[in-house]
Parts: C-alpha cells; sequence; structure tokens
C-alpha cells in the first residue's frame, strides 16, 4: 500500500511551488514570506506541500512575521509536519533576520531622552518570553559606548545587583546609564520592587558619580520611563 504521509522533496514540487527555483530565477524579492519559510522547511508531505504548510502556520500567526519569531520550539512542533528540527530552522533564521536589523539599523547612537533610549532597547528585547535587565552605557557626550546583560529572569521577574551594574560601569568609564527590563506580560506598570530598586540604584549613582539618567520597562507595543514619571 502506498504511503501518503511520506515527505517529498522540492524537486517533486508542481513548478509554480519551487520556491528555490524562483529565487534563484527572479531574486529573493520575488518570493512570498509563505515561499521563504518553505524553504527552510524544505520538504512536505504526499498531503501538503511546504509551501501550503508554511501558508498554515503563518495563518496561524495572524500572516505577522514578528508573531512568528516569538514562537517556541515546542509550539512550532505541534504543526504536522514540523518537527524539532525544522522548528529550529525556522527560528534560527528569524533570529538572524533579527539581529541583521539590529546591525543595520543604527538609528540613535546618542541619547537626549526616554524615546532615544527606547528605540535602541526595543531591539534587544523584541520576541523575548522571559525578562531580562540590560544597561547602556553612555560617554560625556551622551553617546552609547556599549550594551550589557546584567541578568536573565523567568516569566514574572529578574534581579538586577547594583555591585554589577556599577562594577560594568567603572570598568567601561561610564559618565551615565540607562537601565532597562522588559514585561513579557506587556504590563507597563512598574512594580513596587521595580520602583524600589531604580531609586536604590539612581543614589548610589550619586555617590559613584555616574548618573542614572532613567530606567525603561519595555513591552513589544511600548514603554514605561522612570525619569519621565518623576520617579528619579
Amino acid at each position: 500500500m502506498e504511503n501518503y504521509d511520506n515527505k517529498i522533496s522540492i524537486k517533486a514540487w508542481a513548478e509554480e511551488d519551487r520556491p528555490r527555483e524562483k529565487l534563484s530565477a527572479q531574486g529573493r524579492r520575488a518570493l512570498t514570506d509563505a515561499e521563504l519559510i518553505a524553504i527552510l522547511i524544505g520538504s512536505g508531505s504526499r498531503t501538503e506541500s511546504a509551501v501550503e504548510l508554511s501558508k498554515r502556520i503563518l495563518h496561524h500567526y495572524g500572516n505577522d512575521l514578528n508573531n512568528l519569531g516569538k514562537a517556541s520550539i515546542a509550539e512550532l512542533s505541534r504543526f504536522k509536519g514540523i518537527g524539532e528540527a525544522k522548528a529550529i530552522s525556522i527560528i534560527a533564521a528569524l533570529e538572524v533576520g533579527r539581529r541583521r536589523n539590529e546591525t543595520e539599523t543604527k538609528v540613535l547612537d546618542t541619547i537626549n531622552g526616554s524615546k532615544d533610549a527606547f528605540k535602541i532597547l526595543r531591539r534587544i528585547f523584541m520576541d523575548l518570553n522571559h525578562e531580562e535587565f540590560w544597561i547602556l552605557l553612555l560617554n560625556q557626550a551622551g553617546k552609547v559606548t556599549a550594551k550589557e546583560l546584567i541578568s536573565k529572569g523567568g516569566l514574572t521577574g529578574t534581579v538586577a545587583d547594583p555591585k554589577i551594574i556599577f562594577n560594568i560601569a567603572l570598568q567601561n568609564n561610564a559618565v551615565s546609564i540607562v537601565m532597562a527590563h522588559n514585561h513579557p506580560s506587556g504590563n507597563l506598570k512598574p512594580s513596587q520592587l521595580d520602583i524600589d530598586l531604580t531609586k536604590k540604584i539612581a543614589n548610589a549613582g550619586r555617590l559613584l558619580d555616574i548618573k542614572v539618567l532613567d530606567h525603561l520597562i519595555v513591552t513589544n507595543d511600548g514603554f514605561y520611563s522612570f525619569a519621565d514619571e518623576g520617579v528619579i
């Protein structure tokens, strides 16, 4: 009996379903998102081509690559035809794209306010499903000389040690810093712990003559600035 679940290679697809050949003949920009993902997947089944499978996956995520970029290996593996290896390929490709965007889009090297800081930080926190705490290190001219990860947490919180923060700042000869952490939940309201920590680090910065310019809570849709709200 013929096995209808056997996977088939791209070469066996109908002419119109061969994204590799299309890319070669027409260039990368001629391909749809589904066709690009189909190249990553590499094969479909007797009942569904990789392009059709890719369309199904994209539809699930609202045809939004940003939403797809947040998917975990386990989530993608739930789709029939997507095993762990294919899920990893999709996630890796989207991460490469995100990093390329971060490298090419050096929009602001100088921070003059919370919006400038957010434009830099949103690329760091994009698509994270856990909390991270970062600092931006600035020189006398207000230019960002480095970005440093301080700690990683779970879904509900992370810890920032003032000793680690100022040790890094001193090693980099930073004149000022901007702190930031993300809220994967999308809630921009600071907790009392966030407020207390911000004030504690700002006070320590005054003693060391390293100014804490701001502390941002970042989500995919916006940010909360402790400086703008008068907390520091």
